[in-house]
Parts: C-alpha cells; structure tokens; sequence
C-alpha cells in the first residue's frame, strides 16, 4: 500500500508540474487552439481549425515527420481560406497520390531554413531597401516586404499573401499564418 501510494504522489507531482509549466508557456490562438513554444509545427498545426487542409496536405506530401524535425524552419502556413482561393479542384488533384511530387513541392516552397520571426524578416528588409529575398526549402525565392506594419510575401509568379498571424513560435521553429497559397514556378 505504501508503494501505491507513494507512486500515486510521484505521478501526481509530475502532472502537476508540467501542467504548471504549460500553462507558464506564453501562448497565441490560432484556429481557435493554444500554440505551445514547447510543441513542435506539427504538433501544434494538428489542434487549429484555420489549417487542416494544410495539415491534410502535410500528410499527403509525407512531411510530418520532417516537420516534428529538429529543423529550425520558418513556416508561411496557408490558412483554409488561403486553399480556397485556388482554382476549382486544384486541392483535390495536389492531394492524389500521383501528384504527391507536385504537392511537397508547394508545401515545401512554404518554408524556408532557420527560425526567423517578423522582428528578423522585418529588419532583412530593411537592410535590403525595402525587400528581402529568402531561399525555400524547395528552392524557389520568397520576396518579403512590409507595408504599413504587415509583413507580406511574393511567390516567383508575381502572387502576393498577407501574414495574418506573425510570431506562432515552435520548438522547431516559427510559423507565420498566411492568407493566400504562394506557388513555385513549375
């Protein structure tokens, strides 16, 4: 009984502890979930009802597991809406198996390498007159600029997309919710 009881102290401890510190960590709201610094990308873009196409097409593509990586990666993640905009069916066909080439290739024009918050990109511009041009992991270029104190993105075909939430910082990694699907050349 001593043994039980002592084992039920330990574990009570232990929730205790890390229930405390989770509630210490300094959360943003995205899709209507808690974004936990202490979570990595996938972990937390599971819980936000504003990106589970994008989290439909992680999975699709095969990157969860590079995205629960050490990275760090700076992600410019499509709000639903953002997958909305695109041409009728064209979620549907990048979801097929036979296209999952096509689909790592836009997810992973999305994130470019290190861990960049807007303070970061918002002072790259600066030091670039006004633009700043960043390598995706796929590759392409990003230009970034500001206008007013938005931050905003251009894919290489000229398509712009607003970040609505800056600063969503991961253990792997940022994420900067984005209001339109940018897209490589291809």
């Amino acid at each position: 009984m001593k043994n039980f009881l002592k084992i039920a102290l330990v574990a009570f401890a232990f929730f205790t502890a890390n229930l405390a510190f989770a509630q210490m960590e300094e959360t943003v709201e995205v899709g209507g979930a808690a974004m936990y610094p202490s979570k990595n990308i996938v972990e937390n873009a599971v819980n936000s009802a504003d990106h589970t196409t994008l989290v439909a097409a992680v999975k699709a593509a095969g990157l969860v597991e590079t995205l629960q990586g050490k990275g760090p990666f700076t992600v410019f993640a499509p709000e639903n809406s953002a997958f909305e905009k695109l041409p009728d069916g064209t979620v549907e066909n990048l979801l097929k198996p036979e296209n999952k080439a096509q689909l790592t290739a836009v997810l992973t024009y999305h994130v470019v390498a290190g861990k960049m918050g807007s303070k970061d990109i918002a002072e790259a511009i600066k030091k670039g007159d006004g633009k700043a041009v960043f390598t995706t992991v796929q590759g392409g270029k990003l230009t970034a600029w500001m206008k007013g104190k938005k931050l905003y993105i251009m894919d290489e075909n000229g398509n712009s997309s607003k970040v609505t939430i800056p600063d969503v910082w991961q253990s792997n990694g940022v994420i900067h919710s984005v209001d339109t699907v940018v897209l490589p050349k291809m």
